[in-house]
Protein backbone atom coordinates (compact mmCIF):
# COMPACT_ATOMS: atom_id res chain seq x y z
CA UNK A 1 0.00 0.00 0.00
CA UNK A 2 1.28 3.46 -0.91
CA UNK A 3 0.80 6.59 1.13
CA UNK A 4 2.54 9.85 1.97
CA UNK A 5 5.44 9.23 4.32
CA UNK A 6 7.87 11.30 6.35
CA UNK A 7 11.31 11.89 4.80
CA UNK A 8 14.51 11.62 6.81
CA UNK A 9 15.91 15.02 5.81
CA UNK A 10 13.65 17.86 6.83
CA UNK A 11 14.62 19.82 3.75
CA UNK A 12 12.37 17.41 1.86
CA UNK A 13 8.60 17.38 1.72
CA UNK A 14 6.51 14.30 2.41
CA UNK A 15 6.80 11.80 -0.41
CA UNK A 16 4.50 9.12 -1.76
CA UNK A 17 5.87 5.62 -1.40
CA UNK A 18 5.00 2.25 0.06
CA UNK A 19 4.44 2.13 3.79
CA UNK A 20 6.15 -1.25 3.99
CA UNK A 21 9.87 -1.35 4.61
CA UNK A 22 12.35 -2.82 2.19
CA UNK A 23 14.44 -5.83 3.10
CA UNK A 24 17.15 -5.14 5.70
CA UNK A 25 20.47 -4.04 4.24
CA UNK A 26 22.31 -6.79 6.08
CA UNK A 27 25.76 -5.85 4.80
CA UNK A 28 25.32 -2.33 6.15
CA UNK A 29 23.88 -3.59 9.43
CA UNK A 30 26.96 -5.78 9.82
CA UNK A 31 29.26 -2.84 9.09
CA UNK A 32 27.41 -0.69 11.63
CA UNK A 33 27.58 -3.36 14.32
CA UNK A 34 31.28 -4.00 13.74
CA UNK A 35 32.04 -0.26 13.82
CA UNK A 36 30.05 0.13 17.04
CA UNK A 37 31.78 -2.81 18.73
CA UNK A 38 35.26 -1.73 17.65
CA UNK A 39 34.66 1.83 18.84
CA UNK A 40 33.29 0.58 22.17
CA UNK A 41 36.36 -1.64 22.66
CA UNK A 42 38.68 1.24 21.77
CA UNK A 43 36.94 3.52 24.25
CA UNK A 44 37.01 0.86 26.95
CA UNK A 45 40.78 0.40 26.72
CA UNK A 46 41.86 4.00 26.04
CA UNK A 47 39.35 6.28 27.78
CA UNK A 48 37.39 6.58 31.02
CA UNK A 49 35.07 3.63 31.51
CA UNK A 50 31.94 5.81 31.13
CA UNK A 51 32.76 6.49 27.47
CA UNK A 52 31.62 3.11 26.08
CA UNK A 53 28.47 3.43 28.22
CA UNK A 54 27.77 6.81 26.65
CA UNK A 55 28.40 5.36 23.21
CA UNK A 56 25.66 2.79 23.83
CA UNK A 57 23.31 5.53 25.07
CA UNK A 58 24.08 7.55 21.94
CA UNK A 59 23.33 4.56 19.70
CA UNK A 60 19.98 4.12 21.43
CA UNK A 61 19.24 7.84 21.01
CA UNK A 62 20.03 7.70 17.30
CA UNK A 63 18.00 4.52 16.83
CA UNK A 64 15.02 6.15 18.53
CA UNK A 65 15.26 9.44 16.64
CA UNK A 66 15.39 7.69 13.28
CA UNK A 67 12.65 5.14 13.90
CA UNK A 68 10.15 7.81 14.98
CA UNK A 69 11.48 10.59 12.72
CA UNK A 70 11.38 12.50 15.99
CA UNK A 71 12.03 16.02 14.82
CA UNK A 72 12.23 19.41 16.44
CA UNK A 73 12.59 21.33 13.17
CA UNK A 74 9.54 19.78 11.53
CA UNK A 75 7.48 20.07 14.73
CA UNK A 76 8.03 23.84 14.86
CA UNK A 77 7.48 24.20 11.10
CA UNK A 78 4.17 22.32 11.09
CA UNK A 79 2.86 24.35 14.00
CA UNK A 80 3.97 27.66 12.49
CA UNK A 81 2.78 26.95 8.95
CA UNK A 82 -0.50 25.04 9.26
CA UNK A 83 -1.18 24.73 12.99
CA UNK A 84 -0.45 21.01 13.34
CA UNK A 85 0.65 20.47 16.94
CA UNK A 86 0.94 16.69 17.08
CA UNK A 87 4.72 16.69 17.29
CA UNK A 88 4.82 19.61 19.72
CA UNK A 89 2.51 17.64 22.02
CA UNK A 90 5.03 14.80 21.80
CA UNK A 91 7.66 17.33 22.93
CA UNK A 92 5.50 18.19 25.93
CA UNK A 93 5.16 14.52 26.84
CA UNK A 94 8.92 14.10 26.50
CA UNK A 95 9.54 17.09 28.74
CA UNK A 96 6.97 15.92 31.30
CA UNK A 97 8.68 12.54 31.60
CA UNK A 98 12.10 14.20 31.66
CA UNK A 99 11.31 16.61 34.53
CA UNK A 100 9.79 13.72 36.46
CA UNK A 101 13.16 11.95 36.34
CA UNK A 102 15.34 15.05 36.55
CA UNK A 103 13.67 16.47 39.67
CA UNK A 104 14.84 13.79 42.15
CA UNK A 105 18.21 13.42 40.42
CA UNK A 106 18.98 17.16 40.62
CA UNK A 107 17.49 17.49 44.10
CA UNK A 108 19.81 14.82 45.48
CA UNK A 109 22.72 15.28 43.09
CA UNK A 110 22.87 11.50 42.74
CA UNK A 111 24.77 9.91 39.86
CA UNK A 112 25.83 6.34 39.16
CA UNK A 113 29.55 6.92 39.60
CA UNK A 114 29.86 9.26 42.54
CA UNK A 115 29.89 12.73 40.98
CA UNK A 116 27.19 15.36 41.47
CA UNK A 117 24.44 15.84 38.91
CA UNK A 118 24.08 19.38 37.57
CA UNK A 119 21.48 20.67 35.11
CA UNK A 120 21.81 22.88 32.06
CA UNK A 121 20.99 26.28 33.55
CA UNK A 122 22.13 29.36 31.65
CA UNK A 123 21.57 33.15 31.65
CA UNK A 124 18.73 34.90 29.86
CA UNK A 125 20.02 37.80 27.83
CA UNK A 126 20.63 39.31 24.43
CA UNK A 127 22.87 36.45 23.29
CA UNK A 128 20.19 33.86 24.10
CA UNK A 129 17.45 35.79 22.31
CA UNK A 130 19.49 36.43 19.16
CA UNK A 131 21.14 33.02 19.15
CA UNK A 132 17.91 31.03 19.52
CA UNK A 133 16.21 33.15 16.83
CA UNK A 134 19.15 32.50 14.49
CA UNK A 135 18.99 28.80 15.29
CA UNK A 136 15.27 28.74 14.49
CA UNK A 137 15.95 30.14 11.01
CA UNK A 138 18.99 27.95 10.52
CA UNK A 139 17.33 24.66 11.35
CA UNK A 140 14.56 25.33 8.85
CA UNK A 141 17.09 26.05 6.09
CA UNK A 142 19.65 23.45 7.08
CA UNK A 143 17.17 20.58 7.02
CA UNK A 144 17.38 19.60 10.66
CA UNK A 145 18.27 20.71 14.16
CA UNK A 146 21.37 19.48 15.98
CA UNK A 147 20.04 15.99 16.70
CA UNK A 148 18.21 15.94 13.36
CA UNK A 149 21.42 16.69 11.49
CA UNK A 150 23.18 13.78 13.21
CA UNK A 151 20.46 11.22 12.56
CA UNK A 152 19.99 12.36 8.95
CA UNK A 153 23.74 11.96 8.39
CA UNK A 154 23.44 8.48 9.86
CA UNK A 155 20.60 7.80 7.43
CA UNK A 156 22.83 8.76 4.48
CA UNK A 157 21.12 12.01 3.46
CA UNK A 158 23.95 13.56 1.48
CA UNK A 159 23.09 17.23 1.85
CA UNK A 160 23.15 16.88 5.63
CA UNK A 161 26.90 16.33 5.51
CA UNK A 162 27.10 19.91 4.21
CA UNK A 163 24.84 21.10 7.03
CA UNK A 164 27.03 19.32 9.59
CA UNK A 165 30.26 20.77 8.19
CA UNK A 166 28.97 24.34 8.30
CA UNK A 167 27.31 23.71 11.67
CA UNK A 168 30.82 22.98 12.97
CA UNK A 169 32.25 26.07 11.26
CA UNK A 170 29.48 28.28 12.67
CA UNK A 171 30.02 26.88 16.16
CA UNK A 172 33.72 27.63 15.91
CA UNK A 173 33.15 31.22 14.80
CA UNK A 174 30.71 31.62 17.68
CA UNK A 175 33.39 30.41 20.10
CA UNK A 176 35.81 32.99 18.70
CA UNK A 177 33.22 35.76 19.29
CA UNK A 178 32.14 34.39 22.67
CA UNK A 179 33.62 37.18 24.81
CA UNK A 180 31.73 39.90 22.97
CA UNK A 181 28.36 38.24 23.47
CA UNK A 182 28.98 37.24 27.06
CA UNK A 183 30.75 40.36 28.34
CA UNK A 184 29.44 43.23 26.21
CA UNK A 185 25.80 42.21 25.87
CA UNK A 186 23.41 42.49 28.84
CA UNK A 187 22.01 39.39 30.52
CA UNK A 188 20.25 38.32 33.69
CA UNK A 189 21.68 35.71 36.00
CA UNK A 190 20.69 32.09 35.34
CA UNK A 191 17.18 31.44 36.63
CA UNK A 192 15.93 28.06 37.86
CA UNK A 193 12.29 27.35 38.54
CA UNK A 194 13.48 25.15 41.40
CA UNK A 195 16.31 27.02 43.12
CA UNK A 196 15.66 30.65 42.17
CA UNK A 197 12.02 30.73 43.27
CA UNK A 198 11.81 28.88 46.57
CA UNK A 199 9.54 26.30 44.95
CA UNK A 200 12.09 23.55 45.28
CA UNK A 201 12.24 20.68 42.82
CA UNK A 202 8.83 19.35 43.83
CA UNK A 203 7.14 22.68 43.24
CA UNK A 204 9.08 23.31 40.03
CA UNK A 205 8.03 19.88 38.79
CA UNK A 206 4.34 20.71 39.35
CA UNK A 207 4.65 24.12 37.69
CA UNK A 208 6.45 22.53 34.74
CA UNK A 209 3.70 19.97 34.22
CA UNK A 210 1.11 22.74 34.25
CA UNK A 211 3.09 24.68 31.63
CA UNK A 212 3.39 21.61 29.40
CA UNK A 213 -0.34 20.88 29.74
CA UNK A 214 -1.22 24.48 28.84
CA UNK A 215 1.03 24.39 25.76
CA UNK A 216 -0.48 21.07 24.68
CA UNK A 217 -3.98 22.49 25.16
CA UNK A 218 -3.11 25.57 23.09
CA UNK A 219 -1.96 23.34 20.22
CA UNK A 220 -5.25 21.44 20.39
CA UNK A 221 -7.23 24.70 20.23
CA UNK A 222 -5.13 25.87 17.28
CA UNK A 223 -5.87 22.62 15.47
CA UNK A 224 -9.59 22.92 16.08
CA UNK A 225 -9.51 26.39 14.59
CA UNK A 226 -7.24 25.66 11.60
CA UNK A 227 -8.09 22.00 10.88
CA UNK A 228 -4.56 21.30 9.61
CA UNK A 229 -3.42 18.32 7.53
CA UNK A 230 -2.39 15.28 9.57
CA UNK A 231 1.13 13.99 9.97
CA UNK A 232 2.30 11.69 7.22
CA UNK A 233 3.13 8.17 8.31
CA UNK A 234 6.55 6.51 8.57
CA UNK A 235 7.39 3.29 6.69
CA UNK A 236 6.96 0.49 9.19
CA UNK A 237 7.00 -3.17 10.02
CA UNK A 238 4.16 -4.83 11.89
CA UNK A 239 3.94 -6.21 15.43
CA UNK A 240 7.06 -6.81 17.50
CA UNK A 241 9.29 -6.30 14.46
CA UNK A 242 8.63 -2.56 14.80
CA UNK A 243 11.04 -2.52 17.73
CA UNK A 244 13.91 -3.24 15.41
CA UNK A 245 12.67 -1.97 12.04
CA UNK A 246 10.33 0.88 12.97
CA UNK A 247 8.33 2.93 12.95
CA UNK A 248 7.83 4.03 16.53
CA UNK A 249 4.91 6.23 17.55
CA UNK A 250 5.93 9.74 18.54
CA UNK A 251 4.68 9.28 22.10
CA UNK A 252 6.79 6.13 22.53
CA UNK A 253 9.89 7.87 21.21
CA UNK A 254 9.20 10.84 23.50
CA UNK A 255 9.24 8.59 26.56
CA UNK A 256 12.37 6.72 25.44
CA UNK A 257 14.26 9.95 24.71
CA UNK A 258 13.35 11.36 28.13
CA UNK A 259 14.50 8.19 29.90
CA UNK A 260 17.77 8.13 27.93
CA UNK A 261 18.42 11.79 28.77
CA UNK A 262 17.92 11.00 32.47
CA UNK A 263 20.32 8.06 32.18
CA UNK A 264 22.82 10.38 30.47
CA UNK A 265 22.55 12.73 33.46
CA UNK A 266 23.15 9.84 35.84
CA UNK A 267 26.16 8.59 33.88
CA UNK A 268 28.07 11.74 32.96
CA UNK A 269 26.64 14.14 35.60
CA UNK A 270 25.20 16.54 32.99
CA UNK A 271 22.25 16.13 30.58
CA UNK A 272 22.37 15.35 26.88
CA UNK A 273 23.92 17.97 24.64
CA UNK A 274 25.19 18.04 21.06
CA UNK A 275 26.85 21.26 19.93
CA UNK A 276 29.72 21.52 22.42
CA UNK A 277 31.34 18.71 20.43
CA UNK A 278 30.93 20.63 17.18
CA UNK A 279 32.73 23.58 18.74
CA UNK A 280 35.47 21.29 20.01
CA UNK A 281 35.99 19.65 16.62
CA UNK A 282 36.08 22.98 14.82
CA UNK A 283 38.35 24.60 17.40
CA UNK A 284 40.82 21.72 17.16
CA UNK A 285 40.88 22.18 13.39
CA UNK A 286 41.38 25.94 13.81
CA UNK A 287 44.20 25.30 16.28
CA UNK A 288 45.85 22.97 13.77
CA UNK A 289 45.66 25.75 11.18
CA UNK A 290 47.49 28.12 13.51
CA UNK A 291 44.69 30.07 15.25
CA UNK A 292 45.24 30.99 18.90
CA UNK A 293 42.15 29.13 20.03
CA UNK A 294 43.15 29.02 23.69
CA UNK A 295 42.75 32.81 23.87
CA UNK A 296 39.07 32.61 22.89
CA UNK A 297 36.70 33.29 25.75
CA UNK A 298 34.78 30.09 25.17
CA UNK A 299 37.83 28.02 26.08
CA UNK A 300 38.96 29.97 29.11
CA UNK A 301 39.31 27.44 31.92
CA UNK A 302 38.69 24.50 29.59
CA UNK A 303 41.84 24.30 27.50
CA UNK A 304 42.44 20.70 28.58
CA UNK A 305 39.69 19.59 26.20
CA UNK A 306 41.53 21.19 23.29
CA UNK A 307 44.63 19.15 23.99
CA UNK A 308 42.87 15.85 24.71
CA UNK A 309 41.51 13.28 22.28
CA UNK A 310 37.99 13.92 20.99
CA UNK A 311 37.22 10.42 22.26
CA UNK A 312 37.77 11.74 25.79
CA UNK A 313 34.89 14.19 25.27
CA UNK A 314 31.56 12.80 26.44
CA UNK A 315 29.49 14.89 24.02
CA UNK A 316 31.56 13.74 21.05
CA UNK A 317 31.06 10.10 22.02
CA UNK A 318 27.30 10.63 22.35
CA UNK A 319 27.26 12.24 18.89
CA UNK A 320 29.17 9.34 17.33
CA UNK A 321 26.65 7.02 18.95
CA UNK A 322 23.68 8.94 17.53
CA UNK A 323 25.11 8.69 14.00
CA UNK A 324 25.81 4.97 14.41
CA UNK A 325 22.36 4.34 15.89
CA UNK A 326 20.64 6.12 13.03
CA UNK A 327 22.80 4.24 10.53
CA UNK A 328 21.81 0.91 12.08
CA UNK A 329 18.13 1.89 12.16
CA UNK A 330 18.11 3.03 8.53
CA UNK A 331 19.95 -0.08 7.33
CA UNK A 332 17.68 -2.37 9.36
CA UNK A 333 14.71 -0.77 7.62
CA UNK A 334 16.34 -0.98 4.19
CA UNK A 335 16.25 2.80 4.03
CA UNK A 336 19.91 3.85 3.94
CA UNK A 337 20.73 5.71 0.75
CA UNK A 338 22.60 8.77 -0.37
CA UNK A 339 20.24 11.46 -1.58
CA UNK A 340 20.47 14.03 -4.34
CA UNK A 341 22.17 17.36 -3.73
CA UNK A 342 20.93 20.41 -5.62
CA UNK A 343 22.26 23.95 -5.73
CA UNK A 344 19.27 25.10 -3.73
CA UNK A 345 19.45 22.63 -0.87
CA UNK A 346 23.26 22.85 -0.77
CA UNK A 347 23.15 26.64 -0.38
CA UNK A 348 20.40 26.36 2.22
CA UNK A 349 22.55 23.83 4.12
CA UNK A 350 25.54 26.18 4.12
CA UNK A 351 23.52 29.11 5.44
CA UNK A 352 21.46 26.99 7.82
CA UNK A 353 24.49 25.20 9.23
CA UNK A 354 26.34 28.46 9.87
CA UNK A 355 23.32 30.02 11.56
CA UNK A 356 22.68 26.99 13.75
CA UNK A 357 26.31 26.71 14.79
CA UNK A 358 26.72 30.38 15.60
CA UNK A 359 23.29 30.60 17.20
CA UNK A 360 23.90 27.58 19.42
CA UNK A 361 27.03 29.15 20.88
CA UNK A 362 25.21 32.39 21.63
CA UNK A 363 22.18 30.59 23.07
CA UNK A 364 24.07 28.15 25.33
CA UNK A 365 22.99 25.18 23.29
CA UNK A 366 20.64 23.85 20.66
CA UNK A 367 17.29 22.09 20.57
CA UNK A 368 18.84 19.41 22.80
CA UNK A 369 21.20 21.22 25.18
CA UNK A 370 19.10 24.38 25.61
CA UNK A 371 15.50 23.42 24.81
CA UNK A 372 15.19 19.76 25.86
CA UNK A 373 17.84 19.52 28.58
CA UNK A 374 17.42 23.16 29.67
CA UNK A 375 13.70 22.84 30.30
CA UNK A 376 14.21 19.40 31.87
CA UNK A 377 16.72 21.09 34.21
CA UNK A 378 14.06 23.71 35.15
CA UNK A 379 16.02 26.53 33.51
CA UNK A 380 14.10 29.57 32.28
CA UNK A 381 16.48 29.89 29.35
CA UNK A 382 15.06 26.68 27.85
CA UNK A 383 11.61 28.23 27.54
CA UNK A 384 12.99 31.46 26.04
CA UNK A 385 14.99 29.36 23.60
CA UNK A 386 11.85 27.58 22.43
CA UNK A 387 9.90 30.83 21.98
CA UNK A 388 12.67 32.52 20.00
CA UNK A 389 13.37 29.44 17.86
CA UNK A 390 9.67 29.32 17.00
CA UNK A 391 9.90 33.00 16.03
CA UNK A 392 12.84 32.20 13.75
CA UNK A 393 10.79 29.40 12.24
CA UNK A 394 7.99 31.82 11.26
CA UNK A 395 10.51 33.96 9.36
CA UNK A 396 12.11 30.91 7.75
CA UNK A 397 8.75 29.88 6.24
CA UNK A 398 9.22 32.79 3.82
CA UNK A 399 12.87 31.91 3.15
CA UNK A 400 12.58 28.17 2.45
CA UNK A 401 10.88 28.55 -0.98
CA UNK A 402 13.80 30.75 -2.14
CA UNK A 403 15.96 27.62 -1.98
CA UNK A 404 13.38 25.28 -3.46
CA UNK A 405 12.39 23.90 -0.06
CA UNK A 406 8.77 23.09 0.65
CA UNK A 407 6.47 24.60 3.27
CA UNK A 408 3.31 22.77 4.44
CA UNK A 409 0.09 24.23 3.02
CA UNK A 410 -3.36 24.24 4.58
CA UNK A 411 -4.84 22.28 1.67
CA UNK A 412 -2.16 19.54 1.73
CA UNK A 413 -3.35 16.02 2.43
CA UNK A 414 -0.47 15.44 4.86
CA UNK A 415 2.34 17.46 6.39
Amino acid sequence: MSSYVQPVSEQQSVVKQTLGLKRPQLNLVTVGLIASILLAIYLLFTQHFVQPILLIIGILLGYTLFHARFGFTSAFRRLASVGNGQAVRAHMLMLAVAVTFFAPILATGFTFFGGEATGNISPVGVSLIIGAFMFGIGMQLGGGCASGTLYAVGGGRSVMFITLLFFIIGSTIGAAHFNFWMEDMPAFEPFSLATSTGLGYGGAWMVSLIIFAVIALITVLIEKKKNPPKLAEVPSERGWKRIFRGSWPLFAAAIVLAVLNAITLLVRETPWGVTYAFTLWGSKAAQFLGFDVESWGFWQGDTAALNASIFADTTSVLNFGVILGAFLASAAGGLFKFSKITKGNALASVIGGLMMGYGARLAFGCNIGAYFSGIASFSAHGYIWGIMALGGTFLALYLRPLFGLSVPKQNDSFC
